[in-house]
């Protein structure tokens, strides 16, 4: 009896350790490409001993690995940038609710896809890039995204190509609240008015309109903070000096905003650590790392945005519009966008 029992005492100690073992990490992958994101990993384990397993790429690569690993995936969590990203993964049904009160506190409803399957954990808006020696006051004054397609802005708007997803979205924002027919009417007249062919990244237009390639331009917020900081190089935190940024729609629906987001994969093998992941994410410590680094706006409230970006301007009044409405409109977007010629 004694030999039986010590083989069954071995089986239960070794049943234990690897279930210990099991327990204590979490697999994401991640679209986000910032290198600070890496210290923040290290932050979680610190804090819970909960080993983070990367996997990174680009979104799209990422998303196609996802669908052929299918309920074989070892992912846990998927970060990626832009709410219309977050929604194919849903509509595809490879997320699952996140049960948590602390998410539901923190992250508001219209910055979390259906069924709470994925949710924002930092936010960006879209905004008007202008330089001030050819661009005055009076004319940014009240300035929306609307206004874009009148005349007098006629060769003097830069934005990137319509392949961009950020742009897809802001296009679906614009349909949801107008409708599919407005919008392409005010498409047709924006496109008219670019002061070049779309090319090159966000960053690449806001150089344009401090080179004075254009007057104006369309791009993320947190790009300014990048260019600014230094991280680009000297060319380019020279150019940033020269712009100021404008919040469209302050009088209005407000900025467009947007998300850096994180699902819970559908067959997680470690999900109540991945549920921890996130609420870690939207944690003081980590909104404050994210924002300081990244420049992105912060999901929680009372966490400062970084003194690069909050030199622009604090308390700016955002667009309510669901950022989930940006995935079910983005065919309609992209098929719009088309037939008005942006390339």
């Amino acid at each position: 009896m004694n030999g039986i029992f010590r083989i069954f005492a071995a089986a239960v100690i070794t049943f234990v350790t690897v279930g210990a073992a099991y327990a204590s990490e979490v697999n994401l992958y991640t679209a986000r490409h910032y290198d600070s994101d890496d210290a923040l990993y290290q932050k979680f384990t610190d804090a819970t001993g909960i080993k983070v397993n990367v996997v990174s790429g680009k979104g799209k690569a990422l998303m196609e690995r996802l669908a052929s690993e299918g309920a074989n995936s070892p992912a846990d969590v998927f970060i990626t940038v832009d709410a219309g990203n977050l929604w194919k993964v849903q509509k595809d049904g490879m997320f699952q609710s996140i049960n948590s009160s602390m998410v539901d506190n923190i992250v508001p409803a219209n910055l979390r896809g259906p069924n709470n399957e994925w949710v924002g954990i930092a936010k960006r808006s879209r905004v008007i890039y202008y330089n001030p020696l050819n661009v005055s006051e009076a004319e940014m004054a009240g300035l929306t995204y609307e206004d874009l397609s009148d005349s007098k802005w006629k060769g003097r708007i830069a934005i990137r190509s319509s392949g961009n997803m950020y742009n897809q979205s802001l296009v679906s924002s614009l349909i949801a609240n107008h409708g599919e027919a407005t919008i392409e009417a005010w498409a047709k007249d924006f496109v008219g008015n670019f002061a070049r062919k779309p090319e090159g990244n966000d960053r690449a237009q806001i150089m344009a309109v401090a080179n004075g390639e254009a007057d104006i331009a369309i791009a993320n917020s947190y790009y300014i903070g990048l260019m600014l900081s230094g991280k680009k190089g000297e060319e380019q935190q020279a150019a940033a000096r020269k712009v100021q940024l404008h919040f469209p729609g302050q009088d209005g629906r407000g900025a467009h905003i947007n998300v850096s987001g994180a699902g819970l994969m559908k067959n997680a093998p470690n999900k109540s650590n991945a549920v921890k992941f996130i609420e870690f994410l939207l944690g003081e410590e980590a909104q404050a790392h994210i924002v300081n680094n990244t420049y992105e706006y912060p999901m929680r409230e009372g966490v400062a945005p970084s003194d690069l970006i909050n030199q622009f301007g604090t308390g700016f009044k955002e667009d309510a519009t669901p950022v989930a409405s940006y995935g079910e409109f983005n065919p309609t977007a992209v098929k719009l966008m088309d037939r008005v010629g942006w390339q």
